[in-house]
């Protein structure tokens, strides 16, 4: 059996078009799980086995799959997830980042740090997940390594040690020099499987002797044992740096770069020594934290096969044979088909009928899941993506994952009567795999409106229905999902008096309705009862009060990005009061507070990337200033241009088409959510006038 510490659970993450879907491919191919390398453009890789993936080009759903890889006779299973690049599918890399140990971020040798760089990184933060990195395409014009090692150290806020330079680059890129064994690796063969180790040329002595020393310095003042033997000028062997590195990796101190051609087969095998050496195992988490569902208190849970079965469920997806596959990460214990689980959400105990892995498209069989294995589970229909699971009699609840709120949406209805219910079943099922969707009936013309992340994933989404399930959609204009705020704190008392025979309503509460203090999302809930004015049952039926309320705002019913409730006083009726009443008058009390609090209208901003030729630089920047645009940074790039700049989102429909017509389909761009901001009140007033 494999043990904790030769499992790698590790996902490929980076920008739309650097190169990872093509490295993971590599990847299988060298460590023998496939025998005939897929290439993007055919739309025939392993990983991408979506119609709509092939079609387009791109990753839209992360694929797992699990292959083997042996280093100095140990052999070592690296269980891996190629996540999507384009920002519309950006909540897959959130839920794989939450559930991995490791991750290995592929920049582009010309592009180097893009919009969706820079998100996946952030993310990748977020769950403080160890990564090594990849500058891959060192065979592209215009390619420069230490031009991106630069720029992802000042972008990205991160150390980074190079580990390896490029020997050539463009059409002269030929291998790599690896800066800790201090020996070039040359690629010779035309698949890339062989390659062959010399003497570092003597014309890049100098800069690798520089890049080695700059190398060694970081871990010196990281690592005591290094500084000791660095300032005393004794060897250092490539154990010791490794070792060093590897710890340096581990707690984030440090991140690692490497350089290949994953399209000319150039620099994999390095790729996958290094996701062994430095990148986590199971082993390394130790323990995982958690909290009690029913008292809240912390919990710890040693990562092992010994201990409670503890899992987390990062995806769900809907196979018209297995019927509704379990995505889960097994954090503690062993599971065996039959087994009984907890889900701690609804609290209701399951039996998983059935195990298997998952090999992207295929489905293997497995008697049992052990602590550190990703697997897919069969059986458990009430599940959704990040519910806790475990041990009858162990309970436990783990982190979750956060994913953004829709920004855009469209009205849509079966084109015909009859296949009104198959749509609600479609639906239905694709709602559960996609956090990021969201359903919602418009109040004012009742049309159902389908929300989600952007125009891509929306057509994805409908071509699914229509390929997928048979069902042919009319759809309306796209739709931005503005936000509401308040601007102004309000004080307010709200009453809530019934009398109607028998029991009566009563509910009083005084409170401050106010902006957010803390700049989050949601509701900032404070509760200052002194004296037990309103009892402790109670109080937490006001505050779920307030966040329903939230939902709809008082300007034209779009839900409020965020708001502060500061609850100083009320009080109750010994035989009239409820938990149901104390939820209404907040309803009630928001609505009137609110519409003093001078709310406002916000939009999504969306930030965009653009690379251009220099010739259409003008055309490109003016279009963008007609859009309401503020233009951040032109920086050139090779002989083309970037462009950064932030865009309201109501401005950048069908916006790739013109851009295409702007630069004669010579210029690309990258749309990222930004941030919401307040309309300006001309447009504001256009927009309530529609609503």
């Amino acid at each position: 059996m494999t043990t904790l510490r030769q499992i790698r659970n590790i996902g490929i993450m980076a920008h739309v078009d650097a190169g990872k879907t093509t490295v993971t491919e590599r990847i299988l191919y060298y460590t023998g799980l496939i025998h005939k390398m897929g290439n993007v453009d055919d739309g025939n890789t392993v990983m991408d086995t979506d119609p709509q993936e092939a079609k387009r080009g791109i990753t839209i759903s992360s694929a797992a799959i699990t292959t083997f890889w042996q280093v100095d006779q140990t052999r070592y299973q690296i269980n891996l997830i190629d996540t999507p690049g384009h920002v519309d599918f950006t909540a897959e890399v959130e839920r794989s980042l939450r559930v991995l140990d490791g991750a290995v971020a592929v920049f582009c040798a010309k592009s180097g740090v893009q919009p969706q760089s820079e998100t996946v990184w952030h993310q990748a933060n977020k769950y403080n997940v160890p990564r090594i990195i990849m500058v891959n395409k060192m065979d592209r014009q215009g390619a420069d390594f230490i031009g991106v090692v630069k720029e992802i150290q000042e972008k990205l806020n991160t150390l980074v040690v190079p580990v390896q330079l490029p020997i050539g680059a463009e059409n002269t890129f030929t291998g790599v020099i690896d800066l800790i064994g201090w020996k070039a690796l040359l690629w010779n063969d035309a698949d890339g499987r062989t390659y062959e180790s010399r003497e570092i040329p003597a014309t890049l002595l100098n800069e690798a002797t520089h890049w080695r020393r700059h190398l060694l310095e970081q871990l010196a003042l990281v690592d005591d044992a290094i500084f000791t033997k660095y300032t005393a000028s004794e060897p250092l062997s490539e154990a010791e740096i490794n070792r060093a590195l590897r710890q340096a990796t581990l707690s984030l101190q440090l991140t690692p770069v490497l350089c290949g051609a994953a399209f000319r087969n150039k620099g994999l095998q390095p790729l996958l020594d290094a996701i062994v050496s430095y990148l986590p195992s199971p082993a390394d988490i130790n323990e995982i934290r958690g909290t009690d569902p029913d008292s809240g208190e912390n919990i710890t849970r040693k990562v092992s096969n010994e201990a409670p079965f503890t899992g987390l469920v990062f995806k769900v997806i809907s196979d018209d044979y297995v019927g509704k596959l379990v995505m889960a990460r097994i954090y503690a214990g062993t599971l065996k088909g039959g087994d009984p689980l907890v889900n701690s959400r609804t609290g209701k105990t399951m039996r998983v009928s059935r195990l298997l892995r998952v090999l992207s498209d295929r489905l293997e069989p497995l008697e049992t899941l052990h602590a550190g294995d990703i697997g897919a589970l069969v059986g458990l229909k009430d599940a959704k993506t990040g519910d806790s699971l475990f041990a009858p009699g162990h309970p436990i609840h783990l982190e979750s994952m956060d994913f953004p709120a829709p920004v855009i949406g469209y009205a849509i209805e079966a084109k015909s009567a009859k296949e009104s219910g198959k749509l609600s079943v479609a639906l239905s099922r694709l709602l559960d795999e996609d956090p990021t969707l969201k359903l919602e009936v418009d109040a004012q013309s009742g049309q159902t409106i389908l929300r989600g992340m952007g125009e891509l994933h929306l057509e994805v989404v409908l071509e699914k229905l229509a390929s997928g399930y048979g069902v042919e959609i009319s759809k309306g204009q796209p739709q931005v999902a503005y936000r509401e705020v308040l601007t102004q704190p309000v004080l307010h008392r709200e009453l809530l008096k019934k009398q109607t025979g028998g029991n009566g309503s009563y509910a009083d509460i005084h409170f401050e309705l106010s902006p957010p203090a803390n700049g989050v999302a949601g509701l900032e809930f404070v509760n200052d009862i002194k004296g037990g004015a309103i009892p402790k049952e109670f109080i937490s039926s006001v505050k779920k009060g307030f966040e329903e309320a939230m939902k709809n705002g008082v300007l034209a019913g779009y839900p409020l990005e965020a708001m502060r409730v500061r609850l100083f006083d009320g009080s109750i009726h010994d035989e009239d009061s409820s938990a149901q009443d104390f939820e209404l008058v907040a309803s009630l009390g928001f609505k009137q507070a609110a519409k003093k609090a001078s709310p406002k209208l916000l939009e999504p901003l969306m930030r965009v990337g653009i690379l251009t030729p220099e010739a259409y630089t003008g055309a490109v920047t003016g279009d963008l200033n007609r859009r309401r645009g503020i233009i951040r940074e032109i920086t050139l790039k090779g002989n083309t241009q970037w462009i950064d700049a932030e865009v309201p989102l109501a401005e950048l429909f069908n916006y790739v088409t013109t851009l295409r017509t702007l630069s004669s389909g010579r210029a690309s761009a990258s749309l990222t959510f930004c941030r919401y901001q307040l309309v300006p009140e001309g447009i504001a007033e256009k927009v309530l006038a529609r609503a």
